[in-house]
């Protein structure tokens, strides 16, 4: 797993359509349902992976840009060093956008959450994690997170085609992990 930076949200409450009783809050890594703190891309502070490389440059946009990151969480994230092309059908080499910096400070302690899958069509950003967004934890176990336990089902999930009927790929596995 290669580290991808910090992200902070607004994490929710699991919403009524998403059936998935087990689930009791929403740690996704994409920003469909647990919103990110800002639409930070247009302050361009964020690393290759689309992440940034330390709690502290979160902070000072948030400084800058007057955004209050009352009732934030902050998030650590790491991603598998492989994408699953959905259209091949196989593993392919996934590496950082190389016009951005990027130098992700490791945390001192962190919390591990699960695994989500995320969608990048567009290839920067996550887009959308499945699991929440399409409501696959309706069909798929997850944890109270909505995120899967292990990496190897995470993978087992993607390589039967359980994530083919939600968004196009490729499809990228994050670590989550929590630094309260």
């Amino acid at each position: 797993m290669i580290p991808a930076g910090y992200m902070a949200k607004r994490v929710v409450r699991r919403p009524d359509w998403l059936k998935a009783n087990g689930v009791g809050d929403i740690y996704s890594v994409s920003g469909c349902i647990s919103k990110d703190f800002a639409d930070y891309i247009k302050f361009w502070k964020h690393n290759g992976y689309w992440f940034f490389d330390s709690p502290e440059v979160i902070e000072q946009i948030a400084r800058e840009q007057s955004i209050d990151l009352t009732g934030t969480m902050m998030f650590y994230y790491e991603v598998y060093e492989q994408e699953f092309d959905d259209e091949k059908e196989q593993w392919c080499p996934y590496e950082r956008e190389e016009s951005f910096f990027t130098n992700v400070r490791l945390p001192g302690w962190k919390i591990f959450a699960g695994f989500d899958v995320a969608t990048n069509v567009t290839r920067n950003s996550p887009e959308c994690s499945p699991l929440s967004c399409n409501s696959l934890a309706n069909k798929i176990q997850t944890n109270s997170h909505c995120l899967l336990p292990y990496f190897e089902t995470a993978k087992q999930l993607i390589e039967t085609g359980r994530f083919n009927d939600s968004e196009p790929g490729p499809y990228r596995i994050f670590a989550v992990y929590t630094l309260e």
